[in-house]
């Protein structure tokens, strides 16, 4: 496979690690990035609902379709849909199902959580973790959990993605 070809995403809880990863793959290996629209979108407007919600992932999930890294994808809109609504709304579950990205890398937070005004589960990160396993798991989306260091994580992806690279 091209490095074109390659489809990648980064998922799991907030300060795991996500955007730095995304953004290092993508430079790295001078791949098309796309990021997190849901951080722009809040810097803008202060609240948000189930709809804008819903209107974040689609937003999310058109700019994914033309990039090769993926800072997030439609598992964390699911996630934060079933944590602040109860539920994952039709249209977040339609586009998960949707999604054609080919490996998932999980990010584990056991790296400390940073404060950021837009983050909103400092305590429970390894609960939302476990979570993501599972959905991974339903989905039979393949993927391989980043943890440690920065330098670990880094060694791995690179070792994962020159793998994949070879299909």
């Amino acid at each position: 496979m091209r490095e074109s070809d390659l489809k990648i995403a980064f998922t799991g809880p907030e300060s795991s690690g996500k955007t730095t990863l995304a953004n290092w793959v993508a430079e790295s290996f001078a791949l098309k990035l796309s990021p997190e629209y849901a951080r722009e979108y809040l810097e803008i407007h202060e609240t948000y609902t189930q709809e804008t919600l819903d209107i974040m992932a689609q937003v999310q999930f058109d700019r994914n379709h033309s990039a090769n890294v993926c800072d997030t994808e439609m598992l964390v809109f699911a996630v934060w849909s079933m944590e602040r609504y109860g539920n994952v709304s039709p249209l977040i579950q339609k586009l998960l199902c949707q999604q054609t990205i080919q490996y998932y890398f999980l990010c584990s937070p056991d790296i400390p959580w940073e404060y950021d005004p837009l983050r909103e589960n400092p305590h429970d990160r390894e609960q939302l973790f476990e979570k993501y396993q599972v959905l991974l798991a339903k989905y039979h989306f393949k993927y391989t959990i980043l943890k440690g260091s920065l330098k670990e994580r880094k060694s791995l992806l690179s070792a994962r993605i020159d793998e994949l690279k070879k299909r």
